[in-house]
């Protein structure tokens, strides 16, 4: 590679990239595993969709995240979307050193990989751990899908999605 091929340094400024990519909507996730016997979980935005066949979804937690590290001994992982009714949930396992508090009063069951199923959530994911790359401060952990589930309740009418947009939370309304 010659010098004038070599990548440029970066001249976007932190701030700036977040604040406009704060204007993209993302759903609200707790991704959410286990270490040990006891569960772990965080809401991670930064979840999607990547292949049809064979069913992969992927997410990216930060490098430094001590719950990631907890979980990816696990070998798997359950991305449960949360209603526009879970607010608070988002904001508790969004928080950092409050671990072993997450769980509390929070009603949830085994998935077929034994992650964790947040009851009332609009959608779970339950998936094996395919992949993890190291991608700038964060991992893209790729996993391959084992089971799945929409409309909690079994009802017709799944709940509403609660969403992120420019650093607050909302929900959606179908407009036809």
């Amino acid at each position: 590679m010659s010098e004038t091929d070599s990548p440029k340094p970066s001249t976007i400024d932190p701030e700036d990239f977040r604040n406009v990519l704060g204007h993209f909507p993302t759903g609200v996730t707790i991704v959410s595993g286990m270490h040990g016997d006891e569960p772990v979980g965080f809401t991670i935005g930064s979840f999607t969709s990547v292949s049809l066949d064979p069913p992969m979804v992927g997410f990216l937690p930060q490098t430094n995240s001590s719950t990631w590290d907890s979980m990816a001994m696990g070998g798997a992982f359950c991305v449960n979307v949360l209603s526009r009714d879970q607010a608070d949930l988002c904001w508790r396992f969004a928080k950092s050193d409050n671990e072993s508090e997450r769980y509390d009063g929070v009603k949830w069951h085994a998935g077929p990989t034994g992650s964790p199923i947040i009851d009332r959530a609009v959608a779970w994911i339950d998936c094996q751990v395919e992949q993890v790359y190291e991608m700038g401060d964060h991992y893209f952990v790729l996993g391959r899908v084992v089971a799945l589930e929409a409309d909690a309740d079994h009802d017709g009418n799944g709940p509403f999605p609660l969403l992120f947009f420019k650093g607050t939370l909302g929900g959606f309304e179908s407009e036809g």
